[in-house]
């Protein structure tokens, strides 16, 4: 997993509206970046959720919010549209961009492994340089986390 102090690789990726999303897009602004397994799922819709019910708080920090999973653009934008969530879901059916934060590993579920994305946030200064990291993420509470982080940075 990439650490603190590393800078962020950028990427491109589709968002729930098939628009192309760059990581330098954003650059001046902090990031929120997390990885999440599956739209609709419990734990990703109680972080989601999460980051939505703070996130007029995140954005006053200077913060935006990306969530990125290997969900199709369709899937994201029924996700989005049922939560009303207002920030970008972008689109790694590839995993490539996962790997590239070491959000992509292997996983045990039920006795079984597989590999998946791990749930992960990373907060991401105005110079693409990775500030905070937090591995295996708990979805309940954890907006709420971030924005504390966020305050504190």
């Amino acid at each position: 997993m990439i650490e603190a102090g590393n800078k962020a690789p950028d990427f491109r990726l589709k968002d729930e509206d098939d628009n192309d999303v760059s990581l330098s897009d954003f650059k001046g602004k902090k990031v929120v970046l997390y990885f999440y397994p599956r739209d609709n799922t419990s734990g990703c819709t109680k972080q989601a959720c999460s980051f939505r019910d703070v996130y007029d708080d995140i954005l006053e920090t200077g913060a935006v919010v990306i969530g990125i999973s290997p969900d199709k653009p369709s899937s994201h934008k029924k996700f989005k549209e049922k939560l009303n969530l207002p920030f970008y879901l972008l689109c790694d059916e590839e995993h490539k961009v996962a790997q590239g934060f070491g959000a992509w590993g292997e996983k045990k579920m039920y006795g079984k492994t597989y590999m998946g994305i791990i749930r992960s946030t990373f907060i991401i200064d105005e110079n693409m340089i990775v500030l905070k990291v937090y591995p295996k993420v708990i979805p309940v509470g954890h907006g709420d986390e971030i924005l504390r982080a966020l305050k504190d940075i």
